[in-house]
């Protein structure tokens, strides 16, 4: 029955939501990203026994030996199909219960037999028969025998304590399953109600996320000149900028060449002064010298010889350079100074500007593109919401509330009373227990006072009243065994038949899917539907939908859509209709017409500007000429080397006015040197540097400036003959993107709708719940183990019987005893001393 009202369970669940889906959580692209709400339910997947679980173990491999024949698949079925008839078909349910037949007759021979021979028993000891006549015979081998029957009783008495832990233990377990059945129920019926709940507002979620797709897709689409624009720029970037850049460093260079050639010029003109200055000033220490040297003294030997020595180095005080002779930069100057008159810098500004504006023509160009695909994305935004209300799902899953409400109903109103029930089955169970507890303490008690009271030296009729009262205490628990034994074995026969067959017929099946197996065959539940289920949540039998295979799903967590294969009723797909939404957004796109030919980066003048720099003559300046003249020294002789040595001759000479001015003449040529031959030599080396650099810049100028408008040409015919095919490019990439969007969201509503909204694991948990939780672990097992343990005990009460018996003649006090009288002649004999006392 638990099985059944699982299963209905789970078929209306499947009928009332067969328009639900699966949902998976997807990454966007762009971080555009979906992700359903997790669900979370109260009811644990697992039930775990604890340690007990063990003892539970060791009942089922008790009852796989005891029944080990397989799950009787054909005899289930033709009960199912109403085909099986008892008269004909008994052999094979006897077959199958045969372990269980043979252990519950010999547990009613044991309730028959225990009875008759506890009556014949007690009737044999009143006749001084069995162990009743109070004389006991003295044996060679008593203190043996009396040790075996004690270690004997001890062992079964152990034996009968296990069982009745067992015992004990199950009816406890039992109890405290019972009580949290009522959380199980409520903890599954809010799972369930969850789900039911939660599906409709899984849907609606799932459908809204679309404001935010569209959300996504204005923004881009507002932000067109940015992304497409954008795009068309940075795609003709690496053809264009190199290009500009290349000529707004050109007109930087013609402006550093000007002032470069300025620079150069005017310094050589200040050289060219300032080596006139510097001729001037030599030509008057030369004539002072030549004045000097006529000196009379000049032909008086040895002066005669050093006046001729100073004659003779006269030559040197020369200039050494030839710098008048250096061509003028003033035409270069002039023709530089009308290629500036054309401003080249704004005019690459201009090119800079016409290129940049690329994505502002595109937004102007695209503005009833926009309005057109944002009307797109509105009417299918109207769709979507429609979409909720072609799903049925909130007036047929009212009514599974409904079912709910009235099971839990009368779940409250029936569960009282199963807990009234099973406190008057825990108060039996407790009962049995402790009889049974009573009569092995009987023997627990016999053993005690019979071995610490038991005097060996004393004599039958001699032994102390502890010994005694062992004795007796064995016999009570003898006569107990006897008097409940039957009654508790009736128990035991009655819970091992009801619990060991739903072990085997229900719980066990359940387990390993047996049910669902059978359930499952072709034909069984409906002669004309092949499959069952698929008939009744379908309507067409021959769609392969076991229960198996839906039982599994769920255990798995998947939506209900696809666990029940409802595609063959409610295609999702094709009101989703992905395709045909892409096409009407990529049709918008196909109609866009972005116009970009009117891009100039250089005119006509700009390029006559770099043509006139190039024939400006920068470049065909004789710069070796220069450097060779300004690589001279301004003089021919160092001249403070020169003035040194006239200086060092003077000295030599004898006190007069020639030696005075020598003196004063190679003072004037260390004034000239430190005066102007120094500050020429540093303006030579700066206007060197200078040339260099100029000479540099020029290098290659027609060459550069050919290259420039060589790409200049090449990048200009790349907009006018490729821009076309960059914008059809980046166009289509746009659109892809703006569709991307949407068909990510639809495809993720697909995924969401077909694995994962009203995901039935409730539903599976709670068959579970009610099956293999409720009815298997909670009372089955504790039930098996009841009876196992008890059974356990019972059967060993019959063995303790006998040695209790044969134990308690050791440690009673006899009325008579064996005498030997004539120990020599070996005649014995014995008297009694006191009438014959029966137990």
């Amino acid at each position: 029955m638990a099985l059944l009202l699982g299963f209905l369970l789970l078929l209306e669940l499947c009928w009332d939501t067969s328009a639900l889906g699966p949902l998976s959580s997807t990454k966007g692209s762009d971080g555009l990203e979906f992700e359903l709400p997790a669900t979370n339910y109260e009811t644990k997947d697992s039930n775990q026994a604890g340690p007990i679980s063990v003892l539970f173990q060791i009942v089922q491999v008790f009852l796989q030996v005891v029944q080990p024949h397989p799950f009787p698949e054909d005899i289930l079925r033709k009960i199912l199909q109403k085909k099986f008839d008892f008269s004909t078909d008994y052999d094979k349910i006897i077959y199958y219960e045969i372990g269980i037949i043979i252990c519950a007759v010999l547990g009613l021979l044991f309730v028959i037999l225990m009875p008759l021979v506890g009556f014949c028993f007690g009737l044999c000891r009143c006749c001084n028969k069995c162990g009743g006549e109070m004389h006991q015979r003295q044996k060679k081998n008593g203190a043996f025998l009396r040790k075996y029957f004690t270690v004997s009783l001890l062992v079964i008495c152990i034996f009968i304590s296990v069982g009745i832990i067992y015992g004990f233990v199950a009816n406890h377990h039992l109890r405290t399953r019972i009580e949290k059945t009522r959380k199980l129920a409520e903890s599954n019926l809010k799972d369930l109600r969850t789900l039911l709940i939660g599906t409709p507002a899984q849907i609606n979620y799932v459908l809204s996320q679309y404001a935010s797709t569209k959300e996504k897709a204005f923004s881009d689409l507002d932000n067109i000149k940015s992304l497409l624009g954008g795009g068309i720029h940075d795609q003709l970037r690496p053809k264009v900028i190199p290009v500009l850049d290349d000529i707004k460093a050109m007109a930087e260079a013609i402006k550093e060449t000007r002032e470069a050639l300025l620079n150069v010029n005017n310094t050589l003109k200040e050289l060219k002064m300032s080596t006139a200055q510097l001729n001037t000033s030599l030509s008057d220490v030369k004539r002072n010298l030549e004045q000097s040297l006529n000196d009379p003294m000049c032909s008086v030997p040895p002066v005669a010889t050093t006046c001729n020595n100073i004659r003779m180095s006269l030559g040197q005080l020369d200039d050494n350079t030839n710098l008048g002779q250096l061509p003028s930069l003033d035409k270069q100057i002039d023709n530089i100074n009308n290629v500036l008159q054309t401003d080249l810098s704004s005019l690459v500004q201009k090119g800079y500007k016409s290129f940049n504006d690329i994505p502002e023509m595109v937004q102007n160009q695209t503005t009833d593109i926009v309005s057109d695909v944002k009307r797109t994305l509105n009417s299918l935004g109207s769709d979507i919401e429609n979409m909720s209300e072609q799903i049925p799902i909130q007036d047929k899953l009212s009514d599974f509330i409904g079912y709910i409400n009235d099971t839990e109903t009368y779940i409250h109103r029936n569960l009282p009373t199963l807990e009234e029930y099973d406190s008057y089955r825990w108060l039996g169970g407790l009962i049995v227990c402790c009889l049974l507890t009573l009569i092995v303490v009987f023997y627990y008690l016999g053993l005690m006072c019979g071995t610490f009271g038991y005097d060996r030296h004393a004599t039958p009729t001699r032994r102390g009243c502890v010994s005694n009262t062992g004795g007796i205490f064995l016999m009570v628990g003898v006569g107990i065994s006897f008097l409940f034994c039957w009654i508790l074995m009736t128990i035991v026969v009655l819970t091992f038949v009801i619990g060991g067959n739903m072990e085997k017929l229900v719980c066990e099946p359940y387990q390993n899917r047996k049910l669902f197996q059978i359930l499952d065959t072709p034909y069984l539940l409906n002669e004309n539907w092949k499959y069952y289920l698929s008939g009744m949540v379908l309507d067409k039998p021959d769609i392969n939908l076991t229960f198996e295979q839906v039982y599994s799903d769920c255990k798995e967590n998947k939506g209900i859509y696809s666990t029940l294969k409802l595609e063959n009723t409610y295609n999702i797909s094709e009101h989703l209709n992905i395709q045909e939404h892409a096409r009407n957004l990529s049709n918008d796109f196909k109609n866009m017409n972005v116009n970009i030919d009117n891009i100039v980066l250089l005119d006509a003048a700009g390029r006559k500007n770099l043509m006139d720099f190039s024939s400006s003559g920068v470049d065909t300046i004789d710069y070796n000429v220069y450097l060779a003249e300004m690589g001279k020294t301004p003089t021919k002789v160092n001249l403070l080397s020169f003035a040194d040595d006239l200086d060092t001759k003077a000295n030599n000479l004898p006190q007069g006015s020639l030696k005075q001015s020598l003196k004063n003449n190679a003072q004037n040529l260390k004034t000239i040197h430190h005066g102007q031959v120094m500050p020429l030599e540093q303006s030579m080396s700066t206007i060197n540097q200078s040339i260099k650099e100029l000479q540099h810049k020029s290098s290659g100028l027609r060459v550069k400036v050919a290259n420039i408008l060589s790409s200049l040409d090449s990048a200009q015919d790349f907009l006018q003959t490729r821009i076309s095919s960059v914008i059809v490019k980046e166009s289509s990439k746009y659109g892809n993107m703006i569709i991307g969007y949407f068909e990510h969201y639809l495809q993720w509503v697909k995924i969401s709708i077909t694995e994962q909204i009203a995901a039935c694991k409730p539903v599976a948990t709670a068959l579970d719940s009610a099956v293999d939780v409720f009815l298997c672990s909670y009372i089955i097992d504790p039930m098996n183990l009841f009876w196992f343990g008890i059974g356990k005990a019972t059967i060993f009460l019959l063995p303790a019987i006998i040695f209790a018996v044969k134990l308690a003649k050791y440690y009673r006090r006899m009325d008579s005893e064996d005498v030997y009288d004539d120990m020599e002649n070996g005649n014995i004999g014995f008297h009694r001393h006191h009438s014959t006392q029966t137990v």
